[in-house]
C-alpha cells in the first residue's frame, strides 16, 4: 500500500496458523480475534492489514470465499520491497492480532460460460488460486492456468495445482532464472475467443500479457499487481500537480505518488488497486506530459487521462481537472 492517510482500521484478526507455503513464501490463516464470522468476500478480494512494523500492506485472499470463518493469505518475503512482506514473514506470529480492513476487490472474476484463461507469475498465483478453486462448483465452465514460476521449490500451492487437475488444465512452467527459457504465451493469445483472461505477476509479465492481447475485446482482459504503486525508476524526479478548479499546487515527491499527495492533503481522489490496474483513480489530464506506468488507458486515452496511483510525469508540472 502506498503512502495514503493510514486507514481506520475495522476488523481485529488473530493468526491463528502460519506456515511455509514455499521457499520465501508463507501463508497465514486469519480469524476473528473474538471468534465472530467474517465479512464476506468474493474471489479476487485482498486484505488490506497492518504489518507488524506498523505498515499498511495489502494481500490476495487466497481460501475459498464460501468460508465465513477465516481469510487465508500467501505472502512472498521481498528483501528488496518497502519492508512490509519482510516485517509479517519474518516477525508476525501465531496468536498475534493484527489491524486490518474489510476486503476489497479491485480485480472481480467476472460470470463467464465461455470460460477463463489464467496467467500467474509468481506469488500472483494468490488471487487467481481462489478463482480457480471457487470453479469447483461450475465444472461445465472451462478454464486453464498457466502459473509460470523460477523453480519448483518457489512454486506456492504447486502440489495443490498438480494433484487436483490434469496437466492439460493446469501448466505449469519453471524458468530456473533464464528469460531464454521462459514460456511461450503468443500461442494462447494468437486467436481471440470469448474467454476472460486474468493476468496477475510481476510488471514485465502483464506487459507482456497486454501487449499479446492488444486485439482481444478490452472487456475481456483483467490485471492485478501485487507491486503496489510500483518501484521507483532511477531517472525519477520531483514535479508538481496543479489543480485546476481551486488553483492549489503540489509538489510530487521522488517515492510518493500523486494519489498519497492528494489524499494526504484533503484532496480525495477514489482510489482501490494502487497499482494502475483498476481504473478506479481516472483523473482528466489538462496539461503537460505524463509518464504513464498504468494497465489500464489505450494509447488514444494517454493524451488526456491519467492514473494518478501509478503515474508520473516527464514536464516539470501536471494540470488535472480536480
Amino acid at each position: 500500500m502506498s503512502a495514503t492517510a493510514d486507514p481506520q482500521p475495522t476488523l481485529r484478526l488473530r493468526i491463528a496458523r502460519a506456515w511455509p507455503a514455499a521457499e520465501g513464501i508463507r501463508s497465514f490463516e486469519l480469524v476473528d480475534e473474538a471468534g465472530a464470522q467474517l465479512p464476506p468476500f468474493v474471489p479476487g478480494s485482498h486484505l488490506r492489514i497492518q504489518v507488524p512494523n506498523g505498515a499498511w500492506r495489502k494481500y490476495s485472499l487466497c481460501n475459498p470465499a464460501a468460508e465465513s470463518d477465516r481469510y487465508v493469505i500467501t505472502v512472498k518475503r521481498d528483501a528488496n520491497g518497502q519492508g512490509g512482506s519482510v516485517s509479517l514473514v519474518d516477525d508476525a506470529r501465531e496468536g498475534q492480532v493484527l489491524a486490518a480492513l474489510a476486503p476489497e476487490n479491485a480485480f472481480e472474476l467476472v460470470a463467464s460460460s465461455a470460460g477463463y484463461v489464467f496467467v500467474a507469475g509468481g506469488i500472483g498465483i494468490t488471487p487467481i488460486v481462489a478463482m480457480i478453486r471457487s470453479l469447483a462448483d461450475t465444472p461445465e465452465v472451462p478454464w486453464k492456468l498457466y502459473y509460470l514460476t523460477r523453480s519448483p521449490q518457489s512454486t506456492a500451492f504447486r502440489d495443490e495445482l498438480r494433484q487436483a487437475w490434469p496437466a492439460s488444465q493446469v501448466v505449469i512452467h519453471h524458468d530456473h532464472g533464464n528469460p531464454d527459457d521462459g514460456y511461450d504465451l503468443w500461442p494462447v493469445f494468437e486467436k481471440p475467443s470469448a474467454r476472460h483472461i486474468y493476468c496477475c505477476g510481476p510488471r514485465p509479465l502483464m506487459e507482456a500479457v497486454r501487449d499479446m492481447t492488444g486485439h482481444w475485446s478490452r472487456g475481456k482482459v483483467h490485471f492485478e499487481s501485487f507491486d503496489g504503486a510500483g518501484t521507483p525508476h532511477l531517472d525519477d524526479k520531483p514535479f508538481t500537480v496543479r489543480l485546476a478548479r481551486s488553483g492549489r499546487r503540489f509538489e510530487i515527491p521522488v517515492g510518493q505518488t500523486i494519489l498519497a499527495t492528494l489524499n494526504a492533503s484533503g484532496c480525495k481522489v477514489p482510489y482501490s488497486c494502487e497499482s494502475g490496474t483498476c481504473g478506479t483513480c481516472r483523473t482528466t489530464l489538462l496539461e503537460g506530459d505524463a509518464d504513464h506506468r498504468d494497465m489500464v488507458l489505450m494509447d488514444d486515452e494517454k493524451e488526456q487521462n491519467i492514473m494518478v496511483c501509478v503515474s508520473r510525469a516527464k514536464s516539470a508540472e501536471l494540470v488535472l481537472d480536480l
